[in-house]
């Protein structure tokens, strides 16, 4: 009998749902149909956004992109130091996108947290720019013949240090929101808004490879062979009349709410759990009695269907005579019952995190090639032909970035094509394949970088062409050898980035994608600790033992190659944890009889080439 009242109370509460659904749908097609409330201007206030989006770049990458060189030339850093602040700095960011995410989507909106971010990004610039323009805040000049210098002060650090932090929190606000916002600007209930938000993300992205192309190239040359307080001085002064366009255009934005961030979703159901742990589970012949089925009835999310993994989880969902439901079918109290729906949205997150920690590692190898390979090129023959034009030592990430720009539109309009005849897929290979031969790629890249490296190293000592000041021989060694390691690391951001991408965006529920966009960053962050973590540990221990120091000022007295070698072996492990991974892994399934291939194991996906997976 209770059963049966169980199962009563249960249709009723569906049915409710179901009319309050329908109910509200149709109050929003009333709304769109006959007295839309919101304004969306579109490609009316793209000017201003993309505008501000391209200056914005501008200042920021024109900045960072050099701030290795800045930190040992103009501060009189060691290497060891530099690296450091930049990998730290860097990681920080990164991880910070987080917490700006959480409070734009919790609390302030996207236009308030874009607009503030701006804000405090122009005053870090500015920051910076007076480091390099007053004398006072930096070291004085160190001579080429200098053998030692005198480095920063307490208060010199103190006000680049500040700089920094108004960069980070800047970062934090614009890096989350800003693609967002755009796309916030076009009516997504209309053919028209859909085609404008498509070609907003390629407006989007161009602008992001032009602000990183001027930055690499333009930028960096007038910081290196001009004056630093002018090089640095332009992305200040773009970075402002990016905050000009931006507020331009305030009173024609649309400008969403705060909604509530999905993080809050994500600890209910982990606090309560931890509540019910002493609970037991339903059989597993029949996990669906006794647990709590609701979707709210304006939930963006599509139903998930139940799945086995993480089946702990499940008790977040289990109803005690303790629970209270409402009239309209949701729990009382959020905080001691979760809903199936959002345990199952739990779990999305928990079957991408492993794959997640392979993005660390995956990181460690691509930062290397803006951090260390800056100091291998300046000790480099950086001459193009019989002329004394030099590439700036950290211009040379550019061939990388160009890789991953061309190859792309190939990828997608060759590759795919000629790939999918032979498997049937829509992506031609699914998603973790791709990103398994990025991490691939990223092995071979630090092989090539170490052999590079040993031959940097022996044309210093018996062919030199000059001395770098307080670094030491520069090698007869084209700095055109690095382009074969930047090629590499530029095709496994293209197979292992871009995958990370699109495997957080379908394999998250709808109301989590700005936080798995997220994921990414986290990922960038982690691989940029990991990297401070082992030069430290490394400059320490090899600088006592018979080798010698592998990481030294002058790379020519280190062992940079055996370096890159320890990477490409942690990168090994992480290739064979990857595979383990992938054959664990579920796909999200809606439900639908079109997307349930998606569950499909990828063990069975990596050997049978005729299973098909919906939407990848």
């Amino acid at each position: 009998m209770n059963t049966m009242r169980e199962r009563e109370t249960g249709t009723a509460t569906m049915k409710t749902s179901d009319e309050k659904k329908e109910s509200v749908q149709k109050k929003h097609h009333e709304i769109d149909d006959d007295s839309p409330k919101i304004n969306y201007r579109g490609w009316k206030v793209m000017p201003f956004i993309i505008g501000n989006e391209t200056f914005e770049k501008l200042g920021a990458i024109g900045t960072l992109t050099n701030l290795l060189v800045y930190l040992t030339t103009v501060f009189n850093l060691q290497n060891i130091t530099a690296y450091n602040i930049i990998n730290i700095f860097n990681g920080s960011t990164n991880f910070a996108t987080l917490l700006g995410a959480f409070f734009s989507d919790t609390y302030f909106g996207r236009y308030n947290t874009v607009a503030f971010s701006i804000i405090i990004s122009f005053l870090g610039l500015l920051f910076i720019c007076l480091t390099a323009a007053i004398k006072n805040l930096h070291p004085p000049h160190c001579g080429k013949e200098s053998s030692t210098c005198i480095g920063p002060t307490v208060g010199q650090m103190a006000f680049l240090i500040s700089g920094l932090i108004l960069l980070l929190i800047g970062a934090a606000g614009v890096r989350p929101c800003n693609l967002a916002f755009g796309a916030d600007q076009f009516n997504p209930n209309t053919e028209s808004g859909k085609k404008g938000i498509n070609s907003f993300f390629n407006w989007y992205f161009f602008t992001f490879t032009f602000a990183q192309m001027v930055s690499l190239t333009l930028i960096v040359y007038i910081q290196s062979n001009v004056n630093w307080a002018i090089g640095l001085g332009i992305p200040a002064a773009l970075m402002l009349f990016s905050s000009i366009l931006f507020f331009m255009g305030t009173k024609m934005y649309v400008k969403v709410k705060p909604s509530g961030s999905p993080m809050t979703s994500i600890v209910q159901v982990i606090v309560v759990a931890i509540k019910k742990r002493s609970l037991k589970l339903p059989a597993a012949e029949n996990p669906k009695h006794s647990l709590f089925y609701y979707l709210p009835p304006e939930s963006m999310n599509f139903k998930l269907p139940y799945t086995y993994q993480f089946r702990l989880l499940d008790k977040a969902a289990i109803i005690t005579p303790q629970d209270k439901i409402n009239p309209d079918g949701s729990a009382a109290d959020p905080w001691n019952l979760c809903s199936m729906q959002q345990v199952e949205e739990v779990k999305c997150l928990m079957r991408v995190l492993p794959i997640w920690f392979t993005s660390i590692l995956y990181f460690l190898a691509i930062v290397q090639q803006h951090t260390i390979l800056v100091f291998q090129a300046l000790q480099s023959d950086r001459r193009i032909g019989h002329n004394n034009f030099k590439i700036p030592a950290a211009s040379y990430y550019v061939f990388m970035m160009l890789t991953t720009t061309i190859w792309l539109p190939i990828y997608d309009r060759v590759a795919v094509p000629y790939v999918r005849r032979f498997t049937g897929r829509e992506g031609g290979i699914i998603i973790l394949q791709r990103m398994g031969i990025g991490i691939f790629l990223t092995i071979l890249s630090m092989l090539v970088s170490g052999v590079v490296e040993q031959h940097r190293r022996n044309l210093a000592w018996s062919n030199p062409i000059g001395v770098q000041p307080r670094k030491g021989a520069i090698s007869s060694m084209t700095g055109l050898m690095f382009i074969p390691q930047l090629i590499l690391g530029g095709l496994a951001e293209a197979f292992t980035a871009v995958g990370q991408v699109e495997l957080y965006y379908k394999n998250f529920p709808e109301n989590m994608r700005s936080f798995a966009g997220s994921l990414l960053f986290c990922g960038m962050a982690g691989g940029s600790y990991l990297n401070t973590f082992l030069i430290s540990v490394v400059h320490k221990t090899t600088s006592k033992s018979a080798t010698g120091n592998w990481l030294p000022e002058d790379l020519n007295k280190g062992r940079l190659d055996f370096f890159y070698y320890m990477i490409a072996a942690l990168e090994t492990m992480n290739f064979g944890y990857f595979l383990l991974c992938s054959m664990w892994y579920k796909y999200k399934d809606t439900g639908s009889s079109s997307s349930s291939s998606n569950s499909i194991e990828l063990n069975e996906a990596f050997n049978q080439s005729e299973t098909s997976t919906s939407g990848v």
